[in-house]
């Protein structure tokens, strides 16, 4: 049975993407820092389930531990492909550059580049020495390719996934591996996330007025059928590698 891990799987998108690979009969992992209310007992095709592991993403030694134990068991067992969702994210912190603090910055690049970045080659590592398919997907942002008011924490390190993404690509298919390395642009859903922004103050993010008309104007996406988008991809006929999807250009 193929394999999915997929981080930040304890509720919105995360846990939408956890049930579409469940639905295609694949095995998921979830790594959050809690447990998903609803995953535990969602019944997949084929017998797919559900199994949760502790993963704090932004203390990067533990979490360099927490991918290495869980390549090593996974790849010893596996017959089939793997697949890693680097899904889990923050936006914060919101506000102009000058107002950042230390604390806010690390913890926002821990979270958003460190820990995926860790993930994947800890899980490359694994793959070649097991000789194990390795499909690597990176949730992206369209902040990654414009510059947005009170954003420069998110835009950066979503800019960043996205190099080191093409890069991991670049790299595999120089070497002739079969391991795929892809990012994925969700866009606008109806997530905690979406809520968080919205609560901001004019003063530190200026389109939050945008962010609250989606809502008004019903423009958000549900998470599953976001999530759908991104399963379909995975389990279609073939995957670009290094191609950025978006939500966008299937719908």
């Amino acid at each position: 049975m193929k394999t999915a891990v997929v981080t930040g799987a304890s509720r919105g998108l995360g846990e939408a993407i956890a049930k579409q690979m469940m639905e295609k009969g694949i095995q998921v992992i979830g790594v959050a820092r809690k447990n998903s209310d609803n995953l535990p007992s969602y019944e997949g095709k084929d017998n797919a389930s559900y199994t949760y592991r502790y993963g704090d993403l932004q203390d990067t030694a533990a979490c360099a531990k927490a991918f290495e134990e869980l390549a090593a068991d996974i790849f010893t067992k596996a017959d089939d492909t793997v697949y890693l969702i680097n899904n889990a994210g923050v936006v914060g912190p919101i506000a102009t550059a000058d107002a950042y603090s230390l604390a806010e910055w690390e913890a926002h690049m821990a979270i958003n580049l460190t820990a995926p970045m860790l993930a994947c080659s800890i899980f490359l590592k694994y793959a070649k020495t097991h000789n194990i398919p390795l499909v690597i997907v990176n949730v992206t942002s369209g902040a990654a390719e414009r510059s947005v008011h009170g954003w420069s924490a998110y835009s950066t390190s979503k800019a960043g996934l996205n190099r080191y993404t093409e890069t991991v690509a670049l790299e595999e298919a120089e070497a002739g591996t079969n391991n795929i390395a892809i990012a994925y642009n969700p866009g606008i859903m109806d997530t905690d996330m979406q809520a968080d922004i919205r609560s901001s103050e004019p003063e530190q993010f200026q389109d939050v007025q945008k962010f609250k008309d989606y809502v008004k104007n019903k423009s958000l996406r549900d998470p599953m059928f976001v999530a759908g988008v991104l399963a379909d991809v995975l389990t279609g006929s073939e995957i670009e590698n290094g191609k950025r999807y978006a939500v966008k250009d299937f719908v």
